[in-house]
């Protein structure tokens, strides 16, 4: 059964040529939004398949297949923040918000599995996705059952960053990086998904398809608009009705809008090319003319740290007022 994407059909091949001698840990990293776990779970699936076809990939049909789509096979483990498990629908009995992070507790509670022959005799799958979710007391956890794995275990780490990962555990796994697709592939796959306007939502993810696919409704959205036509007038930037429209908008989001409207006015101020807004070259040109680029600079600066800042902000108003103050200041300067 192949549930890869379409632009992985390579990445699945280098896969499969790890069979002949699987390592321990196996860490699929690259940009956020490009189906690494897609890929891992396949991988996992296929590794467990009773009878996988001559690509390897999982028959779908076998008890192994049916216990992994059920979500109950007694070789596989899948361990994430409770924050991404069932949609955010598990909560703590305290009442507390899910957790963003993997738990000591959550690695710990895999020790019994480890412990454990194969249900099949052969092999057993954990995936840790996002990897660099772990905590410190977490990541510890896992390192000590890297350094000494049970046999026939696979621990599968899916990380977009993995730079925050402990270097012991980056040492003690395969590197397998996944590059980002092409846009033909990514931008016709979008097409076949229903996407309006698949150029305009791929550049806008940052060229990651599965961003694009979320995004797709967003790219044409009312806020997102509203937002580029107020950002490319700062003259007449009306910074506290918009930040009243936009309240209800996610916070990073908003950001995110302008963090690939200022890369694109820096790009076009210093290399006369854009990333992100296809089809904007001259309003764009146009905008940045009189914009000192050292202004620019400052304003992506101050973007990365309103990034930060926009996780945890508790008056969404406020905070947007904030960033459009600045952004209007430091474009008219």
């Amino acid at each position: 059964m192949n549930n890869i994407n379409p632009w992985q059909i390579d990445e699945w091949e280098r896969l499969q040529a790890l069979r002949k001698r699987m390592p321990h840990g196996l860490l699929l990293k690259g940009a956020k939004g490009i189906g690494k776990l897609d890929l891992a779970l396949s991988y996992a699936q296929s590794l467990l398949c009773e009878s996988p076809n001559e690509a390897q990939f999982a028959c779908g049909t076998c008890p192994s297949c049916h216990w992994f789509s059920q979500g109950s096979h007694p070789d596989f483990r899948f361990i994430q923040p409770e924050a991404l498990s069932e949609g955010d629908a598990i909560k703590p009995a305290s009442g507390k918000k899910p957790s963003k992070q993997i738990s000591v507790d959550q690695i710990r509670g895999l020790s019994d599995f480890f412990g454990m022959t194969a249900h099949q005799g052969g092999k057993r799958v954990v995936i840790l996705h996002p990897a660099e979710a772990m905590n410190t007391n977490a990541a510890n956890a896992l390192l000590k059952n890297l350094e000494e794995p049970p046999q026939g275990l696979l621990i599968i780490l899916v990380s977009h960053k993995p730079q925050q990962l402990l270097p012991t555990i980056l040492s003690r796994c395969q590197s397998f990086a996944l590059p980002t697709p092409d846009a033909a592939s990514a931008i016709k796959w979008l097409k076949e998904q229903g996407v309006a306007d698949p150029d305009k939502a791929f550049a806008a993810s940052g060229f990651s398809p599965l961003l694009a696919l979320q995004l797709g409704e967003q790219v044409g959205s009312d806020e997102r608009m509203k937002l580029l036509r107020a950002v490319s007038q700062p003259d007449t930037l009306d910074a506290f009705s918009l930040s009243e429209a936009l309240q209800k908008t996610e916070q990073v989001l908003v950001v995110q809008w302008l963090q690939q409207w200022c890369y694109d006015m820096a790009a076009i101020k210093m290399a006369g090319r854009l990333r992100y807004h296809p089809g904007e070259e001259a309003a764009i040109t146009r905008l940045v003319k009189s914009v000192p680029a050292l202004n620019l600079a400052r304003l992506q600066s101050y973007l990365k740290t309103a990034k930060r800042e926009s996780q945890h902000t508790l008056n969404p108003k406020l905070f947007f007022e904030s960033l459009l103050l600045t952004y209007r200041q430091l474009m008219l300067e």
